[in-house]
């Protein structure tokens, strides 16, 4: 077992002097994880650093998450831990797809899940999360059509919640993905008391099978509150090691050690602490882009 604890104590001696931030998805390296001032979801991350006096945000997760939090911080440095920790679900669409899809269908209103760039974000009306998109849909007048991006997935997921038709674009999350419902039956034969927890991103036969569905924090709150013991859990692996440390008389497994997500492991501790140390990799945009997102995630900010 590697010994990380030097290491995690000179980042954070470092974001203090520095007055930086460090921020961490859930779905990060354990020791990573450890070494953050806060761990949670891509927008209760970036919402954390937008309400904090730090000068510098470390977000130690991938490039939209990182985008997201310069839109609501632009008075910040946001630097993301390896420049390299991209989202293919988010590299699915472009905002020039996505005006195309709008010349299509000129009177539909656009929702996009915040596992998306900027730049796309930018030509949306309404931002959504996994944990609020049906309360989102669910709010836009039932004579509207409604575009949804990325993520099938949780569209399919939300048309069953809503009852509404939207016009869905085939983007997806391959980690999610390799969570089969094979994986899912098997996990239960092997753990008959386990309850199931799936995030919406998951396949639709997944969701079918789930206890319930969950984003990574309903996830979290789930898990503290449930009576249960064991929970077989649907998403992304980093995850557990969370739900291990804020429940530790429970047992928590994945279905399938495929979930695992490369570009959210991209970032080890030694390359966040060279990020932080040379405060390298800023992210930054057009400033008209910017303001753009920032109104599609301010639209949705009212249903979190």
């Amino acid at each position: 077992m590697v010994d990380y604890g030097p290491m995690q104590e000179e980042i954070k001696e470092l974001a203090r002097e520095k007055n930086a931030l460090i921020i961490a998805h859930n779905y990060q390296r354990a020791e990573v994880q450890d070494a953050a001032d806060f761990t949670g979801d891509s927008l209760e991350l970036s919402r954390t650093a937008a309400g904090t006096d730090a000068e510098i945000i470390l977000f130690c997760g991938v490039h939209f998450m990182a985008e997201t939090a310069h839109i609501l911080s632009p008075d910040k440095k946001v630097l993301l831990g390896d420049i390299n920790a991209g989202c293919p679900m988010a590299d699915m669409i472009t905002a020039e797809d996505l005006v195309g899809l709008k010349q299509e269908h000129p009177e539909a209103l656009v929702v996009a899940y915040v596992n998306t760039s900027a730049a796309v974000k930018a030509e949306t009306d309404i931002c959504c999360t996994s944990a609020n998109a049906a309360t989102v849909v669910a709010n836009i007048p039932a004579d509207r059509e409604i575009i949804f991006v990325p993520d099938r997935n949780l569209a399919l997921y939300v048309e069953k919640q809503t009852g509404r038709k939207l016009i869905k674009w085939e983007g997806y999350c391959p980690t999610h993905e390799y969570i089969t419902a094979a994986d899912i039956v098997r996990s239960r034969e092997e753990h008959p008391d386990a309850l199931v927890i799936a995030h919406p991103e998951c396949l639709p036969e997944v969701q079918d099978l789930a206890d319930s569905l969950q984003s990574t924090s309903g996830m979290i709150r789930h898990a503290k509150s449930s009576e249960a013991r064991t929970f077989i859990i649907a998403t992304e692996m980093g995850l557990i090691h969370r739900l291990k440390q804020e429940n530790p008389g429970k047992d928590f497994i994945s279905p399938t050690k495929k979930a695992l997500c490369p570009n959210m492991k991209l970032t080890t501790l030694s390359k966040a602490l060279d990020t932080l140390r040379e405060e390298r990799y800023e992210i930054r945009m057009d400033e008209d882009i910017r303001k753009r997102a920032l109104a599609a995630v301010e639209a949705m900010v009212s249903y979190t």
